[in-house]
C-alpha cells in the first residue's frame, strides 16, 4: 500500500466516524485537561520525577543532562543503521 492509498483509506474512515490515533490522543488529552485541570499535568510530571529519582538516584539526572540531545541522535543513528542492515 502506498502513501496516497493509505491517506485515502484514513480519509474514508474519518468520514465514517473513525478517528486517527493522533485525533484519539488529542481527544483524550483534552478530556483529561477538562476533567482535572492544567495543573494535573504538572503534578503527574513531578510524581514521575520523584519515582525516577527514587529508582535511579539523583546522579541519574546529572548523567542524562551531560548527554543532552546526543543520546537521541545516537539512538536514531543506531535504529537507522539496524533498519538499513535488515535487522
Amino acid at each position: 500500500m502506498d502513501a496516497a492509498e493509505s491517506r485515502r483509506i484514513r480519509r474514508a474512515e474519518a468520514s465514517q466516524g473513525c478517528m486517527t490515533v493522533s485525533e484519539a490522543g488529542k481527544k483524550g488529552g483534552d478530556t483529561v485537561k477538562e476533567k482535572y485541570g492544567v495543573g494535573y499535568y504538572s503534578e503527574i510530571g513531578k510524581k514521575g520525577g520523584r519515582t525516577t529519582k527514587k529508582r535511579h538516584g539523583p546522579e541519574f539526572y546529572s548523567e542524562i543532562g551531560q548527554l543532552g540531545g546526543s543520546a537521541s541522535v545516537e539512538s536514531k543513528k543506531r535504529k537507522k543503521s539496524q533498519s538499513d542492515d535488515g535487522i
